[in-house]
């Protein structure tokens, strides 16, 4: 039984460890962010979309910032 509470307690862990990092998704917010279709993207597309640029998905100079790759990739700022 002691060894199932370990267990347990490592796993809840484990969860508060994971969830920590998913408020930092890039540039902005998602709210300030349209896709092509006017609508705001959902939090599942746009952390998609970061991740590939951040993952170089799209070829970008040195210089440039997560703003031109995610305009890039078809969002655009909202007005």
């Amino acid at each position: 039984m002691p060894r199932v509470t370990v267990l347990i307690l490592l796993g809840l862990g484990a969860c508060g460890l994971l969830d920590t990092g998913q408020g930092d998704l890039g540039s902005g917010e998602m709210r300030d962010w349209r896709l092509a279709s006017g609508k705001a993207p959902s939090r599942a597309e746009y952390a998609a979309l970061v991740a590939a640029c951040q993952d170089g998905a799209l070829r970008r100079a040195a210089a440039a910032t997560l703003d031109s790759c995610l305009a890039g990739l078809g969002l655009k700022r909202a007005q």
